[in-house]
């Protein structure tokens, strides 16, 4: 067994979507990213990197590749997973939280968790997505960003 830790952060940012576990989430404003800025994904994929100790996401997807920009974060969570496998690993399950202070994400969790699965080809029940808001401390709760932490278990 091996156990993965990610962590990501990204700032808001005019003109852009807010996406979230591949979700589009209704906001005024979106993150700023060379890709779509998934802080979720992005989580998610340096803890199964990590687990793996096969680098993080800059060293596989740089940001200063044109090929990543304003790319999908699901299809590089897919490729990320398809690492995994060739690396004889096989993934047990996936814990993330998102902090932000808004807008309010639970509505959304459970889609999160099925698109996550569905670009890994797990089931949903080894993905667990929770929010939280940091009760107005800090860059999340000055609304200038989203941060996100996700562990998970490979074996």
């Amino acid at each position: 067994m091996r156990i993965g830790f990610g962590y990501d952060v990204h700032a808001f940012s005019e003109n852009r979507k807010l996406i979230l576990g591949g979700v589009d989430i209704p906001h005024s404003i979106g993150l700023l990213g060379h890709s779509d800025a998934d802080v979720l994904v992005h989580a998610i994929m340096d803890a199964l990197l990590g687990a793996a100790a096969l680098g993080d996401i800059g060293k596989h997807f740089p940001d200063t590749d044109a090929l990543y920009k304003d790319a999908d974060s699901l299809k590089l969570l897919t490729a990320v997973g398809n690492i995994i496998k060739e690396n004889n690993y096989s993934i047990s399950n996936i814990d993330a939280t998102i902090a932000a202070q808004a807008p309010k994400l639970a509505p959304f969790i459970d889609e999160m968790r099925l698109n996550i699965a569905k670009a890994l080809s797990l089931d949903i029940s080894q993905i667990s997505v929770k929010a939280t808001t940091t009760e107005h401390l800090g860059f999340e709760g000055r609304k200038e960003g989203i941060s996100a932490y996700a562990v998970c278990l490979i074996l």
